[in-house]
């Protein structure tokens, strides 16, 4: 079983990795104008993108890492993680923002993130067009990571809370809004608010089935107080 995370406003919660760099590095007044411009369907992805790229060009992987460990994280991913992987399941998180934040979140016990890839920080080379994602990347990476694994997409599990996760919530029937707005409404099979994971984790494990137990053989002739007549 493959456990599909979004990281902006779902396992950080109620902002994004890029606010969170901007207070760091002090561009938060360019990046809420960026993000206005993304909302108003000025910039597409790779727009925004791009334009993240020229606004950080100095920007230090101590900065980064002073954001990501100064963000407000939901409680209990460690423990979620940990028990993802004694069940012997995966758990991946797949997100548009870059590849220079999300992977700080590998040492807390995810199997795999998967990102926007830009330049190590500080950009001294152009960004690949190739390497940013979109929303429906996720369906096709969660597609390939099933696939590598022979796990049944049908069994995945997505926790997110915007419109980035909705082409991921229309595929995935077993899916968790984590203090999600409306752009998930209708769509999440459960949804969860609050600040721990490990309740939004426990309410994604009533989706699994449990297993069915096999039947009792029957046993031929007289049995309990009749057997010892």
């Amino acid at each position: 079983m493959l456990h599909v995370f979004d990281m902006d406003g779902t396992l950080l919660h109620g902002t994004t990795a890029n606010l969170e760099v901007a207070r760091q590095f002090g561009t938060l007044a360019e990046l809420v104008e960026l993000e206005a411009r993304f909302v108003a369907g000025e910039l597409n992805t790779l727009g925004f993108s791009t334009a993240l790229h020229a606004l950080w060009r100095e920007l230090t992987p101590a900065a980064v890492a002073a954001a990501f460990a100064a963000g407000p994280w939901l409680a209990g991913i460690r423990e979620v993680c940990a028990d993802i992987r004694r069940r012997g399941e995966r758990s991946v998180v797949i997100t548009m923002s870059p590849d220079f934040f999300a992977r700080h979140l590998l040492p807390l016990g995810f199997d795999e993130v998967v990102a926007s890839r830009f330049p190590d920080p500080p950009f001294t080379r152009p960004l690949d067009p190739a390497h940013i994602l979109t929303p429906e990347d996720k369906v096709t990476i969660v597609e390939r990571i099933c696939a590598r694994y022979e796990l049944p997409l049908a069994d995945s599990i997505a926790y997110g809370d915007s419109m980035s996760d909705a082409p991921l919530f229309r595929r995935l029937r077993r899916t968790v809004a984590v203090n999600a707005d409306h752009h998930l409404a209708g769509l999440a099979a459960l949804s969860y608010r609050g600040a721990d994971l490990t309740e939004a984790y426990a309410l994604a494990r009533t989706l699994i089935p449990l297993p069915e137990l096999p039947e009792l053989p029957q046993r031929d002739g007289p049995s309990g107080d009749a057997a010892r007549r």
